[in-house]
């Protein structure tokens, strides 16, 4: 298995991520409820290009098209038994974009949600979960990933059982979930949490954090979260590129190229070791967040009043764990996400 990772962690203090999946391939003309991962196929083209746009723009790692490419999701397209294809199809694209690259470039194979509940109220049970997981990281492994990357998780147990799943293949994995709801994720969990259900874990990732959720502010605060509990693991941080908007018939993002350098110096200076985006995060993005890691030398650990000042105000007073921070207008006259 590959220890690309482990070794660009041991030479370097930060690593930026790649951007956004969805938003990219809408611009290339994916229509709303398509199943993206079919593009590893009937347009592989416009992968390379997804993949390639964050490599030129600086990314040292960036994200296969595979989020969707679970049983559950492929199923709404009757496509669940292609799973393991249209995973390894989108490792294989990646490995060639960054086997091409001037640099090490890291391929992190995508793994989302199974979009089912589990638990004593939900339909899905850990095995069945697991498989699941199994399937999808299995093909993603084949077609080459350097690692396993679970992402915008809301469960504890679908955590756990995608932790099993990699497990059973021997491939070293990242995580993170989105905390979406006032400082949790949409099931409850705190970033004090999610360090003790990492840390207790048989097979713990190499890295894990917060992606998506409702701003860079709220990220940045759950990263400090994640900080306080003194986790010596390294953090992940890749936040949405400002605040989703309705416009033209699209959902438009209005986070600027200068916004998201100052989330990512911010995001370091809060503890943060691998910096990326989420929705929104296109390569010009991700050209000024390098320009800034790299120009801006590391200051102190920000505050939150910091962070408001910078990026704008928290959706929520609370993080979910007890602390408060007001919720102070957004610079630019943002509105909170609802």
């Amino acid at each position: 298995m590959s220890d690309a990772l482990q070794k660009a962690l041991a030479t370097r203090d930060w690593l930026l991520a790649d951007g956004a999946t969805g938003t990219n391939l809408f611009n290339m003309g994916l229509m709303s409820g398509d199943a993206p991962e079919f593009w590893n196929e009937t347009a592989p083209d416009k992968i390379r290009a997804l993949y390639r746009g964050a490599v030129e723009a600086g990314s040292d790692l960036f994200l296969t098209n595979s989020f969707g490419a679970n049983a559950s999701r492929l199923k709404l397209h009757e496509a669940q038994h292609r799973a393991f294809e249209l995973s390894r199809l989108s490792a294989e694209i990646g490995r060639e974009i960054a086997d091409a690259a001037d640099r090490p470039v890291i391929v992190a194979g995508s793994v989302g949600p199974t979009g089912e509940i589990m638990g004593a109220a939900g339909t899905l049970d850990h095995a069945t979960a697991v498989e699941m997981f199994e399937e999808t990281a299995s093909g993603l492994m084949e077609g080459g990933a350097d690692l396993l990357w679970v992402e915008t998780i809301s469960a504890p147990e679908e955590f756990r059982a995608a932790a099993e799943a990699f497990e059973r293949i021997g491939a070293p994995w990242c995580g993170t979930m989105s905390f979406d709801t006032a400082g949790r994720t949409m099931m409850g969990v705190t970033s004090a949490d999610m360090v003790k259900l990492v840390d207790g874990l048989p097979n713990p990732p190499l890295a894990f954090g917060a992606n998506c959720g409702v701003g860079a502010s709220d990220l940045l605060r759950t990263v400090l979260g994640f900080v306080a509990q003194g986790t010596e693991r390294p953090i992940i941080a890749k936040g949405n590129a400002g605040i989703p908007k309705y416009e033209d018939g699209h959902i438009h993002y209005d986070g600027t190229p200068e916004l998201m350098a100052e989330y990512a110096v911010l995001a370091r200076d809060s503890g943060a070791r691998i910096i990326g985006g989420c929705c929104g995060t296109m390569p010009d993005h991700l050209r000024a967040m390098r320009a800034a890691l790299e120009s801006q030398p590391p200051g102190p650990r920000p505050t939150l009043d910091r962070i408001a000042e910078a990026l704008g105000g928290f959706s929520s007073e609370s993080d979910g764990t007890g602390e408060s921070a007001p919720a102070k207008p957004r610079r630019g006259g943002r509105r909170r996400r609802a």
